[in-house]
């Protein structure tokens, strides 16, 4: 069993203000080590581009009915700006998983390839929750050292360079490592500045 690496920041923002909203998409150097699972909900002429690109799932009608009847066996859902009036009434079922397609992780887009590339690579998105916290995967405890290093690394100086200009006093209070199974490693929050 191969468990993830994931790190846990506690930044000095207050997610409650729209102003102090810490949220962003990384592209891991080195990938998650999982295999995401991406589906592309597109119109047929995009669908072989996507197809190639490597999207696990490929349609539209046919998934927006899946998912209306329950089923969310994917990690990350891809799409482009004319479908996403079709994905409204689906709120409900994608929102809580965080299946939601956002233009601003990339996921609602027309280069459907790319996107699903950078995500099969290993782009993750994070956003800090109510409690001041960004939460993410940055690898697998195969990964060599040097390897989780800098993927940590680029999440690190992505969320510097997010800080908002609202936020006061100290933004990176503490810094957490776990794997799935372990307790959590405490790293000095300087490392991320």
């Amino acid at each position: 069993f191969d468990s993830s690496v994931d790190v846990a920041v506690r930044l000095g923002v207050d997610p409650r203000k729209a102003n102090q909203m810490v949220r962003g998409v990384v592209t891991l150097p080195h990938g998650t080590g999982k295999d995401v699972k991406v589906l592309a909900l597109v119109t047929p002429d995009k669908e072989a581009e996507a197809k190639e690109a490597g999207a696990d799932y490929v349609g539209l009608d046919e998934y927006l009915d899946k998912i209306k009847s329950g089923w969310t066996d994917v990690d990350v859902i891809i799409t482009m700006p004319s479908v996403m009036g079709k994905l409204g009434p689906l709120g409900r079922v994608l929102g809580p998983r965080g299946l939601m397609p956002n233009p601003k992780t990339g996921t609602v887009t027309m280069d459907i390839a790319k996107a699903v590339s950078e995500v099969k690579a290993g782009k993750i998105d994070f956003k800090v929750d109510k409690t001041g916290i960004v939460h993410a995967a940055i690898g697998k405890v195969s990964f060599s050292e040097d390897k989780i290093a800098e993927n940590a690394k680029e999440l690190f100086d992505t969320l510097n360079k997010l800080k908002p200009t609202a936020a006061k006093g100290v933004y990176v209070k503490s810094v957490y490592l776990s794997s799935t199974m372990s307790p959590s490693v405490q790293l000095d929050p300087k490392v991320v500045a």
